[in-house]
């Protein structure tokens, strides 16, 4: 398919809305894929990476292997993300400080809009795509929930932390670095970049890559080969992951970040009325229709886009 300079223009936006996502503590870019229509692609892309691709550079040259890896699609994408993690940062963390209620409130109804919208691509559905909707959304909810472990700083533990937190990184419903926080990874991942600990980042690189490529030679054949079972479950994922994006909470310990800076560590969940201080109920609750029904606007601006 041939595309326009428009159309990479819309990929790289999609791309700003994958940044600004993982920017989000427990909010994935993959979500946000999901909901622009552009995680399959994006899935198999990934998944391009292989052996034939050496062989396309043999026989083809630089041209054939770009074709062959979805060059144009991956600098477009990746362009966004990269313009949303410089230039968003700043106002999402601000708001996260300052009106976390309000933001997240805002993420709540964005994701349960996503999962309804995510559920509609399922073709059919049976006993085991029910399952496979349950068994998604007690897991990630499981995720969510359990206090993070302490794990050693061993060369293979670091490995492993690289691989696992990016795989997270492309599934809807969880971020990476919640997934490290978990690992208890996080605070010493972050400061082997922040002090340039080659030596750890380049374990955690080779696990991220790792992780990446082979995940997304499974989840492109989950896709292809059980599509409507694949999407009930990611669907599970995005329900599971409102358990971590409830606007209400109670925190019960913190963690020091690298700047000095203290963050929430473990949670737990409150009613509205159970909130100290002011709830700001009804503004959270209309920030949520707002995030509800954007995604509907956005799927509606899709088929227009589609029909043009």
């Amino acid at each position: 398919m041939k595309r326009s300079i428009k159309d990479y223009a819309l990929i790289s936006l999609k791309g700003m809305g994958m940044g600004a996502a993982d920017i989000v503590p427990g909010v994935s870019g993959g979500t946000i894929a999901l909901i622009a229509g552009i995680y399959e692609e994006f899935v198999n892309t990934l998944k391009s990476f292989n052996l034939t691709a050496i062989k396309a550079l043999r026989t083809d040259g630089i041209p054939g292997v770009w074709k062959h890896i979805n060059g144009n699609f991956l600098v477009a994408l990746f362009l966004g993300i990269a313009i949303s993690l410089v230039s968003m940062v700043k106002v999402i963390k601000f708001l996260l400080a300052n009106h976390p209620i309000l933001i997240w409130s805002f993420f709540f109804g964005l994701i349960v809009a996503s999962a309804i919208f995510v559920a509609k691509t399922i073709t059919k559905w049976n006993v085991a795509n029910i399952i496979g909707l349950l068994g998604g959304t007690a897991l990630i909810y499981w995720i969510t929930s359990v206090v993070p472990a302490a794990t050693p700083n061993t060369w293979w533990s670091i490995l492993l932390s690289g691989a696992i937190a990016i795989c997270a990184m492309i599934l809807p419903g969880i971020s990476g670095s919640f997934i490290l926080v978990l690992l208890g990874k996080y605070a010493y991942i972050i400061d082997s970049l922040s002090q340039f600990k080659f030596d750890v980042i380049a374990l955690f690189g080779v696990g991220c890559v790792t992780g990446l490529l082979s995940f997304s030679h499974l989840l492109s054949w989950l896709l292809k080969n059980y599509h409507n079972l694949t999407m009930a479950i990611l669907t599970g994922f995005m329900v599971g992951s409102l358990n971590k994006i409830w606007p209400w909470k109670e925190t019960l310990s913190y963690m020091i970040d690298r700047h000095g800076e203290q963050k929430p560590l473990e949670q737990i969940n409150l009613l509205p009325q159970q909130f100290e201080g002011d709830s700001q109920l009804i503004a959270g609750i209309v920030l949520a229709i707002v995030g509800f029904a954007l995604i509907f606007v956005l799927e509606g601006l899709g088929k227009q886009f589609k029909k043009a």
